[in-house]
């Protein structure tokens, strides 16, 4: 006989056969993607898995409950359980009632409505919304039926101010404590916003005030430092997460289960283009064919000095710049290396052009990059250079029109986020282009790295199901 019972709002004890639990031992363990390549790995220290039920205190995370129940079954083992697993009674009828007080600006589109009440029925969820889905006011409205102190956890100091002003647009009246870099931890507000970087090394005891956490952009949720921030909520039932995208793991999905809640995918890219909610979108892939002699030289270098080269090439960037001043409306161009990449592409279009040129990366005080990009959303021929860490994730400027992308990546998170950027309709834009720049220094039958990465990408552009066409240029 197995026995379950609730220990808090982060886990639920599993014991009785030691048979079974050995079992369930092996079933809720995972290696995490590339151990092999991990330092505690090759040093011999760590066998590559990590393992969701802990063998000593026979504790799981209260979120697989019903994947813990489902094994048991399948295997026909008997079990009794005081984990109360009931649904909350909540109607489409008392959401509409309860949206229609809060006079909202803006009429909640079905599919938000549906993640709404999907959220308040199971208290734990993660929602899957693509960017632009409206994935802040679904937040807002959560944060304001619940009426508790909430916590709301944003991956960066721009989405700290702009959810922050999101909120007030939305018509919130009371004060939002803000969280980032030097700022104080403790404020009787009903609604802090902060950065998971600023609060996870705070103790247990400071997460005991919050009856309501909701992670944005939750994909992130990997890292050790958000782990322990969920971790230390044992006081805090309620749980939701929100992102536009997975990268695929089981690992990274298993442990989101386990402390947020369920994966409901509420809806996608391709869905909202059709309903004309988000931008009609094409991918113009950008194929840079080097010289025969210049390939000869790339083959035999590692990863890490073939993107060297690349960023560092005088002939791509200044065919980024001839790109990006060609570029009708608003373009974003997308940089990975600060001083060696974005800060030399910002002078090289700077100089060139009398076109509002901005610059955001991290060493930008999140307060400047919130005024840009509210400055960039009054106009309409303004071009941003910005790295992939500050600007890939959550800013919002509907009057993007243009994207490129200048640094190589196969990663399926950061390309949707990024791709994220432009999708947003505005008044006037059209449609919306992703400049995809595509390094060929394939030398007869070995592809270079960055041209692989590529191939990742156009993976991920099928399966979107967003249109793509390459343009061969000879650099």
């Amino acid at each position: 006989m197995i026995y379950i019972e609730p220990v808090n709002s982060v886990y639920i004890k599993v014991h009785g056969d030691a048979g079974v639990e050995r079992e369930l031992s092996d079933q809720f363990k995972f290696r995490v993607p590339n151990f092999m390549h991990m330092p505690q790995y090759r040093a011999g220290f760590w066998d590559g898995y990590i393992k969701l039920y802990n063998y000593k205190n026979r504790q799981i995370y209260a979120g697989l409950y019903k994947k813990v129940v489902a094994y048991l079954e399948a295997n026909e083992i008997e079990y009794e359980s005081t984990v109360d697993d009931t649904s909350a009674n909540f109607s489409e009828i008392e959401a509409k009632q309860f949206i229609e007080l809060l006079k909202l600006p803006y009429t909640v589109r079905d599919y938000q409505l549906k993640a709404f009440i999907d959220s308040i029925r199971s208290q734990r969820l993660v929602n899957l919304m693509p960017t632009g889905s409206g994935k802040s006011l679904t937040i807002y409205m959560l944060a304001r039926y619940y009426n508790l102190k909430t916590l709301i956890v944003v991956p960066t100091i721009n989405l700290v101010h702009q959810l922050s002003n999101d909120f007030v647009e939305y018509g919130y009246k009371g004060s939002i404590h803000k969280i980032f870099s030097g700022e104080t931890k403790d404020s009787p507000e009903q609604i802090t916003v902060s950065t998971w970087q600023s609060i996870y090394k705070m103790p247990a005891s400071y997460f005991n005030q919050f009856k309501v956490v909701i992670i944005d952009e939750c994909h992130q949720v990997k890292a050790d430092s958000l782990v322990k921030i969920l971790e230390k909520m044992t006081k805090c039932p309620v749980r939701f997460g929100f992102t536009g995208t997975l990268d695929g793991s089981l690992t990274n999905e298993m442990v989101l289960n386990g402390l947020l809640g369920p994966i409901n995918k509420v809806t996608t890219s391709a869905e909202l283009i059709e309903a004309k909610h988000l931008s009609p979108f094409q991918i113009k892939c950008i194929v840079l064919k080097y010289r025969e002699e210049e390939c000869k030289s790339m083959r035999d270098l590692t990863y890490q000095e073939e993107v060297e080269w690349i960023v560092t090439s005088t002939r791509r960037n200044e065919f980024i710049k001839k790109l990006t001043l060609s570029l009708k409306g608003n373009t974003l161009v997308l940089f990975q290396f600060v001083e060696k990449h974005g800060l030399i592409l910002h002078e090289l279009i700077k100089n060139s052009t009398d076109r509002p040129v901005h610059l955001i990366y991290g060493g930008v005080a999140g307060e400047e990059r919130e005024d840009i990009r509210k400055i960039v959303s009054t106009q309409s021929n303004a071009i941003i250079i910005g790295s992939n860490q500050t600007v890939s994730t959550g800013i919002n400027i509907p009057t993007l029109s243009n994207i490129i992308f200048t640094s190589p990546t196969k990663s399926r998170i950061r390309t949707l986020q990024s791709i994220g950027r432009v999708l947003r309709t505005a008044k006037n834009k059209e449609t919306a282009t992703l400049f995809d720049i595509v390094d060929d220094l394939q030398h007869k039958k070995k592809k270079n790295y960055t041209l692989s990465h590529f191939i990742h990408r156009v993976e991920i552009y099928r399966s979107e199901q967003f249109p793509f066409k390459a343009y061969n240029v000879k650099i």
